[in-house]
């Protein structure tokens, strides 16, 4: 690492001239507007368009990208997604790494690594990850569940310090997109269908990651999808063709602006962009990343934003990873356009960041034909700088990886996440087992060693006195690398499933837990089934905990479950609760509405 020198007051600054000197940016004791007001004036166009780039990274893996010292060094990228993750040790190394690349360059920026969700269930390449020794909670719809935003904070504080252990200063979350439309593949990632709940679990969940001031015990929440993911045509996702548009028959807007009204209220750093194409309002029908309507006159005008705002990921060049997928850009309602025309729009519209890009040049571009002024790249530069110094980046950017091998998954902070995954189960029928010594017990979907503590485990279901079953929530199996992780399409189990469960149910009392990382149709195991429980995420032994009656089930529906497919195919994308007689209402068991 760099030589480091200190002030008399213990502060640490870098010595990039390695003669003792500092430049005013660099000096933690002037205000913030200042230091970015002077590094600003030093800096190149070149240079303010790579702060402009939000790039992915592999870390300790430059074989299918490009490397860092190729984006760093040489593009002046040095803000970025990461991926894939190794150990805590190996991840905060890596930030190490990258932070010395970032230090030798001309004026020292330092990195900000991004990430998005990793403390869940859910593994989707493009969306969430899993694993990297990380604690586990629920999906974030089972923080919905919880409807306790005092736990909601403390959880979030407790993720967040994870992350800035192995280097992740901002957080590419939470979502803000309300679960209206019942096939809405990412469903698992929102607060639900309620604007008022989402609300306020997600101003929670900011508060929780971001602390009540900004410093080096901040991790910057990126909250998105803006103005709203949740009403999709049809519940297809935008990360797809089939998937532009964002419908409101219901004329219902401003209803899926409340949860980032909410967002704003908490001061989250930045905004997201959504893919999709918002239609039947008065805004201009092109993807939000292309939209003045939505970024100017909604986020900047309407509530007065001045964060960073990013697209979302690869709208202009889409993504190779070669030797295994290309995949198209999402530049939706624009695509008649040339790449160069379409990121002059982006700039146009508001865009701060070019989220999974590393083109800076065509930023450079832009400006250097006349299509952009600079002070609109400075506009921006100036937002970006803003929030790395507030996260403490340039006083000092290292992790300790040691420190991170102690914090990541530490027992107390695993604990707090199997803590909040037993709070958001909701008991949906039925009462719980007997809990009687000697019974016989039949799983499915259950580790066979865990399920031995609450009963002697037989292979078949007709030598049980008892059966608990995991089933996930239906959904119709997609063709693709990238289409295959979303969980699209009917809420129905195919028959054949459903015939099987409902013969298990008949042969023996059977609970069954359902994964609802997004809605069902459980209409044919509602009678049958001696309980069903939901979960959104939950380890083996609190479900079996749950079914025995070994611990309450507290929590309660984020959504409504509708009774048929007809019923959600009748229903408008965009308002709540519009499925006709559902099985099971938002707030279930403890419904008022």
């Amino acid at each position: 690492m760099l030589r480091t020198l200190r002030h008399h007051d213990g502060t640490p600054f870098r010595d990039l001239n390695h003669n003792g000197t500092m430049e005013p940016y660099e000096d933690p004791r002037l205000p913030i507007d200042e230091r970015v007001a002077d590094l600003l004036g030093r800096m190149t166009l070149e240079e303010k368009a790579g702060l402009m780039c939000c790039g992915r990274m592999i870390p300790g893996n430059g074989a299918r990208v490009p490397t860092g010292a190729e984006l760093i060094g040489e593009r002046g990228v040095n803000t970025f997604g990461l991926t894939a993750m190794p150990s805590p040790v190996e991840t905060a190394r890596w930030n190490n790494h990258v932070q010395d690349l970032a230090a030798a360059t001309r004026l020292g920026i330092p990195v900000t690594l991004a990430s998005d969700p990793r403390h869940g269930f859910t593994e989707n390449p493009a969306t969430a990850f899993t694993g990297g020794a990380f604690s586990r909670g629920p999906e974030p719809i089972g923080l919905a569940a919880t409807d306790d935003p005092a736990l909601v904070e403390e959880y979030a504080a407790a993720i967040a310090a994870e992350l800035r252990a192995v280097g992740v200063r901002v957080a590419i979350h939470p979502m803000a997109d309300l679960a209206t439309e019942p096939r809405k593949p990412r469903t698992s990632g929102t607060f639900g269908e309620d604007a008022d709940r989402a609300g306020r679990i997600l101003a929670a969940y900011i508060r929780g990651m971001q602390g009540e001031r900004w410093g080096r015990d901040s991790v910057a929440c990126m909250t998105k999808h803006f103005p709203g993911g949740g009403p999709q045509e049809g519940g297809e996702d935008p990360h797809f063709a089939y998937g532009t548009r964002a419908v409101y028959p219901g004329g219902n807007l401003d209803y899926h602006l409340k949860p980032f009204e909410a967002a704003f209220e908490v001061g989250t750093a930045q905004v997201m962009t959504c893919y999709s194409i918002p239609t039947g309002t008065a805004l201009a029908e092109v993807g939000s990343s292309f939209n003045r309507d939505v970024l100017t006159g909604l986020l900047r005008e309407r509530y007065g934003f001045d964060g960073v705002v990013c697209s979302d990921f690869n709208v202009l060049t889409g993504m190779e990873i070669p030797g295994l997928v290309a995949l198209p850009p999402r530049n939706w309602g624009v695509e008649h356009l040339t790449v160069a025309e379409q990121a002059v729009l982006m700039l146009h519209a508001g865009v701060d960041q070019f989220g999974g890009e590393t083109r800076s040049d065509l930023i450079v571009d832009a400006v250097r034909s006349g299509a952009v002024d600079e002070a609109r790249i400075d506009a921006s530069a100036r937002r970006i700088l803003r929030d790395k110094f507030r996260l403490g980046l340039f006083d000092d950017p290292y992790v300790d990886p040691e420190a991170a091998e102690r914090v990541v998954g530490h027992p107390a902070r695993v604990e707090l996440g199997r803590r909040v995954q037993r709070r958001s189960l909701v008991r949906l029928t039925g009462e719980p087992f007997a809990d009687t010594p000697g019974r016989r017990l039949y799983v499915e979907n259950i580790d066979p060693e865990v399920a031995a503590r609450y009963g002697t485990v037989v292979e078949r279901v007709e030598d049980a006195d008892l059966a608990v079953v995991r089933i996930d929530a239906p959904y119709e199996a997609r063709e693709g690398l990238l289409e295959r992780h979303f969980h699209a399409g009917s809420l129905d189990f195919p028959a054949a499933e459903a015939e099987r469960l409902r013969a298990l149910c008949a042969t023996v009392p059977t609970t069954v837990g359902v994964f609802l990382d997004r809605a069902a149709i459980l209409t044919p195991l509602a009678e049958c089934a001696a309980a069903l429980l939901a979960d959104f995420g939950a380890d083996d032994d609190l479900v079996l905990d749950a079914a025995f009656g070994r611990a309450p089930t507290p929590g309660t529906l984020p959504f409504d479950l509708p009774s048929s497919m007809e019923a959600v195919r009748d229903s408008r994308e965009d308002v709540p609760f519009d499925t006709r007689d559902p099985l099971f209402r938002c707030g279930h068991p403890h419904t008022t509405r």
